[in-house]
């Protein structure tokens, strides 16, 4: 019976993979054909054709007036986090104050000719405007960063431990299944009792024979 269900079950897979393969097959043969077609029609409509041409593609977006420049976002990223971290320590307070001290003392000891920014500082105070203006995209940029590469340790921390919790059942199912089978085997003391119990057995029917003999003789 076992070995007819599994048969079944067997011939079951096996046309069912013939089915998708015969699917898999069905829908190639229509993409090539949906390819050769769109590839055969005229170049005039080809600005609509092509639009519904391929759904499994994603479009592409149509240069406008203006091209902005390329840039590599993973440099970026990685300049952001650097500038982010500079900004977080205690050097970059130290240089800022050196700077804000050196501007305010030379636009007021210095003589009135070499002045660049007087009372009250209007440049300075655009300046430090600019590099806060600057430094809080970049500091959220980095976070974001952060952010990202944390939830893939996560991830990757709760497949680690769902895979440690799979391991850990599967080791004390083995383990109960272990301490059932023991329970079903003879141990050396169970052993021991029972041959000390035959030996008793045949003592006693050898002293029941040799009495049963003495009696006869």
């Amino acid at each position: 019976m076992d070995a007819d269900r599994r048969g079944r079950r067997d011939e079951g897979r096996n046309q069912r993979l013939q089915g998708d393969l015969r699917e898999l097959r069905q829908l190639r043969e229509l993409r090539a054909r949906e390819g050769g077609r769109h590839s055969s029609r005229p170049e005039g409509t080809g600005s609509s054709a092509a639009a519904r041409s391929r759904l499994d593609q994603p479009r592409t977006g149509r240069p406008g007036l203006v091209t902005l420049p390329s840039y590599d976002p993973e440099a970026f990223g990685r300049l952001s986090e650097r500038i982010a971290r500079f900004l977080g320590t205690g050097r970059f307070i130290v240089w800022m104050t050196v700077v804000i001290v050196i501007w305010v003392a030379w636009n007021t000891l210095l003589p009135p000719n070499v002045r660049f920014d007087q009372y009250p500082f209007i440049f300075l105070t655009l300046v430090l405007s600019l590099q806060a203006s600057y430094a809080a995209p970049l500091i959220l940029l980095a976070q974001n960063r952060q952010d990202d590469r944390d939830r893939v340790n996560m991830e990757q921390d709760r497949a680690r431990s769902d895979r440690n919790i799979a391991d850990t059942e599967y080791l004390t199912r083995e383990v109960a299944a272990l301490r059932h089978g023991l329970g079903e085997v003879a141990t050396r003391d169970f052993i021991r009792s029972e041959l000390q119990s035959l030996l008793k057995e045949l003592d006693g029917q050898r002293f029941d024979g040799q009495r049963e003999s003495s009696e006869l003789l």
